[in-house]
């Protein structure tokens, strides 16, 4: 959740830090910090509540200035202890050691007794303020910060990825990764460390990516790196993709509203060299991707949030087309239970960022259980820590997405879960070379699809000015809709703070049916199929107790206007693959301009972060 960043380099690094600390941002931004050991081999600090800019307008009063070559910073999503400047990072321990941390330390209140009874002061609400008293009580018998680092995260239980400096060790910065992804920079400038190559792509393009219980000790022109047994190892050298320009916000007045715009290119991105004018090639899945797909006989997928209902809509295409028995669930719930795991299952987990906590763990526990399955990943992120754990990898091509509200990341997963559907099908000679045809001219449409709906943006700007003074909103829709409904209905909720609700329209009157009343709008999704007539008797049910209504139909879905319902036609002749991905896109919109009206952050809503990398 938290972001890093840190590093040492030939000049003052500070304005690295800041800079740094900006694109990360969306990891969190409850409060942020910097220490930067100063030319005279003392850790200077500065620390604000709320957004970087804060810490920024900190430093520049702050004199003397804040300035050396070697410093790390740090930008809170809360866990342990309320944002307030005594619990923001860096945390410091008798002015020589100061460490930086994503994660949570679970077993923190126990080391916290452990060192007050050895007469460590604590001054944060915070797990990490153990870390670095154990740092410091470890450095008396250690031959180094290194081994003093290697030595004290044995006792930590938890995830952590940590950045660690020491005035007792001016030419060092040492870092340790365990569940929380943690990556080293390399320039001409120095050497770097963050939680994301985002923060670091106006200096390098050159990364690390650290592996599962690795420890580093970096200086200015050198990087050594250890194992999770604390054997020296080399980890290779990889050159990012991104580019500065799909990080900044261009002429866009938040990044989830370019990202909602990006989304036809990042359609075409995923379905690259995926499929050919009629067919899905196997191929893109992984070498071995057909055997697996054949021998497949049930399908397990687990998921948090967006991706998750991702999953939902997956379930209905893989059991529609693939014909192959499918179960989905919440990752957190999942990995706490006992489940009944059958033999030639394939597991998919799908995330964006590949380092969303729950998904991660419940993964590696199956794999440890259970051997006879196989693994597959729908990721956006190809060095993350999912893709390294799965046999097979989709990777989802949405780039970067920095808004904690995913919208992008959401349409290309449902365009590689459709993909997923017609390959096993294949595979199970379920989909004949007519469907698979008609599938992928679906697929190649997409993105003309969703540009059309976005020329759409004026009239839901005018939906979105009914919802000024609404606190509530129910949204309805039947098979892969009720999926959409929920995503709609997380989206609005994310950023506009309205308690919404998403429920099959066809259980209206076993309880839902009871919220609705002049105060609550209702907004369903109307697609042209086989359940239509049944979603407009529900729409009778709704207006007959005299609720606002919206309705995004198909152009040939004819929805009969009535009293206070606006019927808006999104295109037409969408069938079950482009449906779920297109009636999505007005319901981003209405979100979107809905948290205009409302005032809020848009792309940093309040309590949450772009990647869940605690529980």
């Amino acid at each position: 959740m938290c972001g890093i960043i840190g590093g040492i380099c030939k000049d003052n690094i500070t304005p690295i830090l800041l800079s740094g600390l900006k694109r990360l941002e969306y990891r969190g931004y409850d409060s942020a910090g910097v220490v930067v050991l100063s030319n005279d081999n003392k850790l200077s600090r500065a620390r604000a509540v709320g957004k970087v800019v804060n810490l920024e307008t900190s430093i520049q009063k702050q004199s003397p200035k804040i300035q050396g070559s070697l410093g790390i910073a740090h930008t809170r999503w809360a866990t342990h202890g309320e944002p307030s400047t005594q619990n923001a990072h860096p945390h410091i321990c008798f002015d020589t050691v100061s460490v930086v941390h994503n994660g949570i330390i679970e077993n923190f209140l126990k080391l916290k007794q452990e060192q007050k009874a050895q007469g460590y002061a604590f001054t944060s609400d915070t797990d990490t303020e153990v870390i670095v008293h154990s740092i410091h009580q470890a450095l008396k018998t250690s031959e180094s910060l290194l081994k003093a680092i290697q030595k004290v995260v044995k006792t930590f239980e938890g995830t952590y990825s940590l950045g660690v400096i020491s005035s007792e060790y001016p030419g060092h910065i040492v870092v340790a990764r365990s569940g929380s992804p943690l990556i080293i920079g390399i320039s001409d400038k120095g050497n770097f460390i963050a939680s994301d190559q985002v923060a670091l792509l106006d200096i390098t393009k050159k990364f690390i990516f650290l592996k599962e219980g690795d420890t580093a000790d970096i200086t200015l022109n050198s990087i050594t790196i250890y194992n999770q047994n604390d054997r020296q190892i080399n980890r290779a050298i990889k050159t990012s993709n991104l580019k500065n320009n799909q990080i900044d916000l261009g002429d866009y007045k938040h990044y989830m509203q370019k990202e909602i715009f990006e989304q036809p290119q990042a359609i075409r991105d995923t379905l690259e060299s995926r499929i050919t004018k009629d067919t899905v090639l196997l191929s893109a899945f992984g070498h071995h991707a057909e055997t697996i797909f054949t021998n497949t006989e049930h399908i397990q997928i687990i998921a948090c949030g967006t991706s998750y209902n991702a999953g939902l809509v997956a379930k209905y295409w893989l059991e529609d087309i693939a014909k192959m028995p499918t179960n989905i669930e919440v990752a957190s719930e999942y990995r706490y239970r006992n489940p009944i795991v059958l033999d030639n299952t394939l597991l998919i987990t799908i995330s964006q960022s590949g380092e969303t906590a729950d998904t991660l763990e419940a993964l590696k526990s199956i794999k440890k259980r259970h051997k006879n399955i196989h693994t597959l990943t729908i990721c956006n992120c190809a060095e993350s820590s999912l893709t390294r754990e799965s046999e097979l990898i989709l990777l989802t091509h949405a780039g970067p997405e920095i808004s904690v509200a995913s919208t992008k990341s959401f349409t290309t997963q449902l365009a590689s879960l459709a993909l997923l559907s017609v390959a096993i099908g294949k595979c199970h000679k379920q989909v004949d070379k007519q469907q698979e045809a008609s599938i992928v001219d679906s697929l190649n449409r997409l993105p003309g699809l969703i540009k059309k709906t976005l020329e759409q943006e004026s009239q839901i700007i005018e939906l979105a000015r009914s919802f000024k003074d609404k606190f509530n909103a129910i949204f309805l829709g039947r098979g892969t809709m009720h999926a959409i409904a929920m995503e709609g209905a997380l989206k609005l909720k994310e950023i506009s703070y309205i308690h919404s609700e998403a429920f099959p329209a066809g259980e209206l009157k076993h309880g839902p049916i009871a919220l609705i009343d002049k105060d609550t709008p209702v907004i369903a999704i109307a697609p042209n199929d086989q359940l239509l007539d049944k979603l407009k008797s529900n729409l009778q049910e709704v207006k007959s107790r005299g609720s606002q209504m919206i309705v995004f139909e198909d152009e040939m879905s004819n929805v009969p206007p009535m009293k206070n319902m606006t019927v808006m036609s999104i295109t037409h002749n969408l069938g079950r693959i482009t449906a779920p991905i297109i009636f999505i896109i007005p319901l981003q919109l209405l979100s979107y301009h809905v948290a205009l009206i409302k005032g809020t952050d848009v792309d940093k809503p309040r309590n949450l972060a772009k990647s869940v990398t605690v529980e």
